[in-house]
């Protein structure tokens, strides 16, 4: 699948370029702690990323349903009513979304984890606390490509 790595190619993430541009990408948060969305939804606004957010799996398909324009999601792992894992393979049986990167974030780090996030279709795995610099340089990676297709059609 496109929109996923293996395991060795999720542990290496090239440097966040200078140049990096997130202008025009909407970022998904998906977490069930409102400081959680509050500082991601920070970082990414600052970098001029829209942000829309929901607060479990079930809360967070409608939010992709109604924004098919998501360009990633910020999903957590563990959350109440549908947890990130659910939420991930749910959006993964969706045709329109097989390539859409996801990038799980988790707190209780423990062995096995990363596996089971990518098992489940997450594109990458990214423990908390967040490091945002880190962050930032997986998202460019996946979003790497709409920004050449975004600058070939400013070039056209």
């Amino acid at each position: 699948m496109l929109g996923q790595r293996s395991e060795a190619e999720a542990t290496v993430v090239p440097p966040l370029p200078d140049d990096a541009d997130f202008a025009g990408h909407k970022i998904l948060i998906v977490d069930d702690d409102m400081r959680n969305i509050f500082a991601l939804s920070t970082v990414l606004k600052a970098h001029k990323m829209e942000v829309i957010y929901a607060e479990n799996g079930k809360q967070g398909l409608k939010a992709l349903q109604d924004n098919p324009d998501v360009t990633l999601i910020l999903m957590d792992t563990m959350m109440p009513e549908m947890d990130g894992l659910e939420a991930i393979h749910k959006i993964r049986q969706m045709p329109e979304y097989l390539n859409l990167p996801i990038v799980s974030l988790t707190a209780k780090a423990m062995k096995g984890d990363r596996e089971k996030c990518l098992s489940a279709g997450a594109s990458d795995y990214v423990t908390k606390p967040v490091d945002e610099h880190h962050l930032l340089s997986v998202m460019y990676h996946w979003c790497k490509d709409k920004n050449l297709s975004k600058a070939l059609e400013q070039a056209l």
